[in-house]
């Protein structure tokens, strides 16, 4: 059996992780076994994090419907209740997006509604 030497190929997995972790501080970014480490939390905390995203968009959307609405002695809660029962189809981005961008077009919504 001829032998092997695994140096390039090591260092070449090594420069990959590396790589990886470009601008992370301590021995994350320069020792290969804490720099895996570090991919693997990262990957994780990245996955959640998209996932929270998603929550944490509409708890703002429901802060701007909330706060645009109050001008019109209205809460969130009642708000979009009329708006189910008057069978407007408009969703929470929409609104905020009128709350924050086209008050308004908000207010014609909210007029349409009482």
């Amino acid at each position: 059996m001829s032998r092997v030497k695994r140096g390039t190929i090591k260092n070449k997995s090594r420069k990959n992780v590396l790589a990886q972790v470009k601008g992370y501080r301590f021995g994350r970014s320069t020792k290969k076994r804490s720099a895996n480490d570090a991919i693997a939390h990262a990957g994780a905390n990245a996955f959640n994090h998209r996932k929270d995203k998603k929550s944490d968009f509409r708890r703002l959307w429901n802060i701007k419907i909330n706060a645009e609405a109050r001008k019109y002695d209205l809460s969130y809660s009642r708000l979009i209740d009329k708006l189910k029962k008057n069978n407007i189809g408009l969703n929470r981005k929409m609104l905020a997006d009128l709350a924050e961008n086209a008050p308004a077009t908000f207010k014609r919504v909210v007029e349409n509604l009482k």
